[in-house]
């Protein structure tokens, strides 16, 4: 498969991006990466994604696929080596579940610390912390979400280990307790150095000023 087959656009602050880029790096896929500059939004870009008008989305073949777990699964359907995804049916939907789990949960209440002030951040932020401790009874007592290898999981929630410590010294909130959730603590570590997906994040020093930049402008709109 020639790199022009498959085409990512993305964004280089974007978890959403990352989660592809780490897939695709996974399975060996080569493909040609598209950086978007969401305050213009390119004419491939809309043409892409006429309905949310987000990143990312995977171009395989001339066709577009948009929102980041459905193009982790399309990924895995379409390309069968490096499975990130278990063979049995109920871990399968275990996987989706968490994943999904993270998206509706973990997501939203991060996002929420770091756009709230007072009283109501220091909520939102304890919201985060119960959704991420109930994150880490789903991986038990294992390395990864996928077991001994990373896995669909490990690649949808893995971001958060990055983005929520930049969220924890911007807005001066405690989200990964050390204390009441070790064993997530202890993965975040794990997934962030796994070769593979350590060399796609971004500068953690470029990564948290632009975050500021960002936490200024949401901040000053909920005033």
């Amino acid at each position: 498969m020639s790199a022009d087959s498959v085409k990512l656009l993305g964004n280089w602050a974007s978890p959403s991006a990352l989660r592809v880029k780490w897939t695709l790096k996974l399975k060996e896929i080569e493909y040609q990466y598209v950086e978007e500059d969401l305050s213009n939004k390119s004419p491939l870009l809309l043409q892409y994604n006429p309905v949310h008008k987000k990143i990312p989305v995977l171009v395989h073949g001339g066709k577009p696929v948009a929102e980041s777990l459905v193009i982790l699964e399309y990924i895995e359907e379409t390309w069968k080596p490096n499975p990130i995804l278990p063979e049995d049916p109920y871990e399968r939907a275990q996987a989706r579940f968490w994943a999904k789990f993270v998206d509706e949960k973990c997501a939203p209440s991060i996002m929420s610390a770091f756009t709230k002030k007072g009283e109501e951040k220091e909520k939102v932020a304890k919201e985060a912390r119960e959704n991420l401790q109930i994150l880490e009874s789903g991986l038990g007592g294992k390395q990864f979400f996928g077991g001994e290898s990373i896995g669909f999981v490990d690649i949808a929630a893995g971001w958060i280990g990055l983005w929520a410590r930049i969220v924890e010294e911007i807005a001066e909130v405690n989200l990964i307790d050390t204390e009441t959730m070790p064993l997530l603590n202890a993965w975040f570590g794990r997934v962030l150095e796994f070769p593979i997906l350590k060399e796609c994040l971004p500068p953690q020093d470029i990564l948290l000023e632009h975050s500021r930049g960002f936490h200024k402008i949401l901040t000053a709109a909920s005033s």
